[in-house]
């Protein structure tokens, strides 16, 4: 199976029904499968104007009860920003999908990067926090697409699934198991009687219950400072616990939202951390350095934010030297060094379009290990 497509199998399995959204490459066989896969069980599939009807509508179409998700590249996430932060506002659970290409502005239109690592996190303005998963393998596509709606569903937020055009088009054999043992996560809902209105509380992990639009109970939701029944409110205090509630209900929870693979790292000297199509290079590199002698380790990063510095730092403080390969000129490092102290924390980057290779990883690890 092609990545793209098991990724469009994945939000099927996880409950999704509304997909809006404006091909572009290389995303465009997710827009593709929806169009052809929603309707059979009753979905919708709407190609919209561009990229800000398109999120516009998943917004609409999540706060009225339906999983909802849009495929895009990094130009469509440029137009997308402003409703994104919508989204993180009213709280409107969605998967936003970027299969990374080399940027900016048009940029190589059919070549992949992952150049939109910090565009994830602080492309739409204001304190918010987000999530943002990323898959290595065809497999990792479809599954952590299904853990993208479940931690959507869980904290009523955007998720970003975070691929890049070589995982997106490539092909491997994948094991889809029986709907029955895939774990689905649905939102809490408001319990309050119907046609009641009232402001939802909520408990410890900061989540308010979702009243859907056109349901049974009165629901409002608001772009500006509101308080829990979505009416307007600007005071300070209110806006304060607003703000810091928005950022809490995923900062809190960064263990459990911090997925991760390693390889070879328990007694490694030298340690990879990447991501994405960098993540195999780093894992091919791993495994020829050690058929050569030498210890090196594969951090393999699934979640990228809330950024997983805990797993950074512990991993880190092992080894004597970090290397950070990116389709990008260091935007994963430059947070790396955030959590690294003491030790070299190395970049081996490419942007012009084509993959790493291990080779070009082994020649930094080389650097350290060859006698001067």
């Amino acid at each position: 199976m092609e990545g793209n497509i098991a990724i469009g199998e994945g939000a099927i399995a996880a409950g999704a029904k509304f997909y809006a959204g404006y091909p572009i490459t290389p995303s465009s066989e997710i827009a593709e499968h929806a169009s052809i896969n929603l309707p059979k069980i009753g979905g919708t599939f709407i190609q919209m104007e561009d990229e800000i009807g398109s999120l516009a509508a998943v917004i609409g179409a999540s706060m009225a009860g339906t999983k909802a998700y849009t495929a895009t590249s990094g130009p469509g996430v440029s137009l997308m920003n402003e409703n994104i932060g919508l989204s993180c506002m009213v709280e409107a659970p969605c998967v936003i999908i970027n299969v990374q290409r080399a940027g900016p502005s048009t940029g190589l239109a059919t070549k992949p990067a992952q150049g939109d690592f910090l565009q994830a996190r602080w492309g739409t303005h204001g304190d918010h926090a987000i999530i943002a998963l990323a898959p290595a393998s065809v497999q990792e596509c479809f599954d952590l697409t299904i853990k993208a709606f479940n931690f959507a569903e869980r904290f009523r937020t955007p998720v970003f699934v975070l691929t890049d055009g070589i995982i997106g088009k490539m092909h491997e054999t994948i094991f889809i198991p029986d709907p029955s043992e895939i774990e689905i996560e649905n939102r809490k809902l408001a319990t309050c009687n119907p046609g009641e209105f009232k402001s939802y509380a909520f408990g410890a992990d900061l989540v308010p219950p979702f009243a859907p639009y056109g349901g049974a109970r009165i629901s409002k939701a608001n772009g500006s400072g509101h308080g829990l029944d979505g009416y307007p409110d600007n005071s300070p205090e209110n806006y304060e616990m607003l703000a810091r509630r928005l950022v809490d209900k995923i900062e809190n929870r960064r263990e459990e939202l911090c997925l991760h693979r390693s390889y070879y790292c328990d007694d490694a000297e030298i340690l990879i951390i990447a991501y994405g199509s960098s993540a195999r290079s780093g894992l091919a590199a791993a495994e020829l350095a050690a058929s050569e002698g030498l210890k090196v380790g594969l951090l393999q990063l699934q979640t990228l934010w809330p950024f997983p510095g805990h797993l950074v730092k512990k991993y880190g403080e092992r080894v004597k030297k970090v290397i950070v390969p990116e389709l990008s000129l260091g935007q994963l490092r430059s947070e790396i060094e955030k959590h690294v102290k003491d030790i070299p924390v190395v970049g081996v980057n490419k942007v012009n379009g084509s993959a790493l290779t291990p080779r070009e990883i082994i020649r930094e690890i080389y650097q350290e290990t060859s006698p001067k």
